[in-house]
């Protein structure tokens, strides 16, 4: 099992169904879900989630990780607070790809009100294999952690 393949992965209420689909889809490709929450769909609140996916991130416990809301934006902002986190909200295929090319990003926000199973699935393996280009894109995501300080 390459680490890569390990994914922390979290939601709010809003995100449930998709995460849940999402697991099952990611398991055929390869994937070890770490599963962070929440589990169900009574409502919860998502910055509590982003931090145990993040704080799993941070610790090495997974290779990056996956944030659901209803529109990813909620967890998008919230994963952002933490220090060393670079999350990315990616609905389209592309987005995942440059997320990680030029940004480095460590988690990928979905929002389960625009993506379905198989998009979200593909988004996801994008993110995984997808290597940061370095160079001029290393001094900008270098940056960008200094406005952390």
């Amino acid at each position: 099992m390459s680490f890569r393949k390990i994914v922390s992965i979290g939601c709010d209420h809003g995100g449930f169904q998709l995460k849940e689909a999402l697991k099952k889809a990611l398991a055929e490709r390869g994937f070890v879900c770490i599963d962070e929450g929440c589990f169900s769909e009574d409502s919860v609140d998502y910055p509590d989630l982003a931090k145990k996916v993040c704080s799993d991130v941070i610790s090495q416990k997974s290779a990056f990780g996956v944030l659901i809301c209803k529109t990813g934006i909620g967890m998008s902002i919230a994963a952002n607070k933490i220090k060393g986190i670079r999350a990315a909200l990616c609905l389209y295929e592309d987005s995942a790809k440059f997320s990680r090319l030029h940004n480095n990003a460590n988690v990928v926000c979905l929002g389960a009100k625009y993506l379905n199973e198989s998009l979200a699935a593909s988004i996801v393996e994008i993110f995984s294999e997808t290597e940061f280009e370095g160079g001029r894109h290393g001094r900008r995501v270098d940056k960008i952690s200094e406005l952390e300080k």
